[in-house]
């Protein structure tokens, strides 16, 4: 009788676990690019590519191909790392920017970067890129990671310690843990993007995940 008050109180634990979970483990998608570290994602306007910012400038991948399109090169103030990247309203442009603030438009059609900005009206001003932290004075070993958290619903992921992912309610309390053993980098933070249906994250070993949601 004991062994199964302590089955059924497994079982409801297990089930209660399950329905709490945000997203569905395994990653449906992996994108895996060239040993790098990933440290911001945008989502095209289409919805059909995703620019990935790592440590190693930007790239912009095909989603449903799992192919990458396009390369851009950064390399600001001695940092190719980008911590912030977008696209413009019809994604025929992206701006990359590093730890210095410094913006570069990259061509989507032939990866060419452009440093002359007055004509991209769409651009962050050098007030907005300033709130977000980036400076000058900034020194290329701190971290300045702008997607560490993300909200859908009345569920918000949140970048961890060692580039973990928590999912927590709207009470507060975390439902879901994503960790990534294969992360070498303790102060790696992961990026947080929901789209379509979908959770979207970024490791320091080059992998972009797309979880499904529950």
């Amino acid at each position: 009788m004991m062994r199964t008050a302590f089955a059924s109180i497994a079982l409801t634990l297990l089930l209660t676990n399950a329905q709490a979970q945000v997203v569905v483990e395994p990653a449906a998608l992996t994108l895996r690019l060239a040993k790098c570290e990933v440290t911001c994602l945008a989502l095209a306007p289409k919805g059909d590519r995703i620019l990935i910012g790592t440590d190693k400038g930007a790239e912009l991948w095909d989603i449903q191909s799992a192919k990458k399109v396009q390369t851009f090169v950064y390399n600001e103030d001695g940092s190719s790392t980008v911590y912030h990247a977008a696209f413009n309203e019809n994604g025929e442009y992206v701006v990359l920017i590093g730890h210095s603030g410094k913006r570069v438009v990259g061509d989507v059609k032939n990866g060419k970067m452009d440093r002359v900005l007055n004509t991209y009206t769409w651009l962050p001003d050098p007030r907005a890129v300033k709130a977000m932290g980036f400076d000058m004075k900034n020194s290329t070993f701190d971290r300045f990671y702008q997607q560490l958290q993300a909200k859908h619903g009345d569920i918000t992921a949140r970048s961890g310690a060692k580039g973990t992912v928590e999912f927590s309610d709207a009470t507060g309390q975390v439902v879901q843990t994503l960790t990534f053993p294969e992360n070498k980098d303790q102060h790696h933070k992961a990026p947080c993007l929901f789209m379509d249906g979908q959770f979207v994250t970024g490791t320091d070993d080059g992998r972009v995940l797309f979880y499904t949601l529950k």
